[in-house]
């Protein structure tokens, strides 16, 4: 995996009594909760930061006690993602749609809607 690149979120997420969603694709686009790890990598995934980035900025969070096996962890975290499309990986800096830049409960349904459908999300 290249830490070089950027990565950003491709599911709709919502934040809710602190708890970290992504929505299915495909209708009826139900929410299925994330682990901490998972939910905390689906936020940071904004196509404006590379992975080393947020692999930094996460340790950072640690205040210099960072775990024996966060590496490992982050890691896999990631692998993870990609490999459900969750997450996707980019060379260069990627603007998110308007569906997908912010948690679904800030969201404009009509502006949401519109974008998912520029998007070719499918719909009900």
């Amino acid at each position: 995996m290249e830490l070089s690149n950027y990565f950003y979120r491709t599911l709709i997420y919502s934040e809710e009594k602190g708890q970290v969603h992504v929505y299915e694709k495909l209708p009826p686009h139900s929410p299925i909760p994330l682990d901490p790890w998972l939910g905390r990598v689906i936020q940071l995934a904004d196509g404006q930061h590379t992975l080393q980035e947020m692999i930094d900025y996460v340790a950072s969070q640690y205040l210099g006690d960072i775990p024996e096996n966060y590496l490992k962890t982050i890691g896999s975290v990631i692998e993870r993602l990609i490999e459900t499309e969750a997450v996707a990986l980019s060379q260069t800096p990627y603007t998110l749609p308007y569906h997908l830049a912010m948690p679904k409960e800030q969201q404009d349904p009509a502006m949401a809607e519109r974008s998912m459908k520029e998007a070719g999300y499918p719909t009900a």
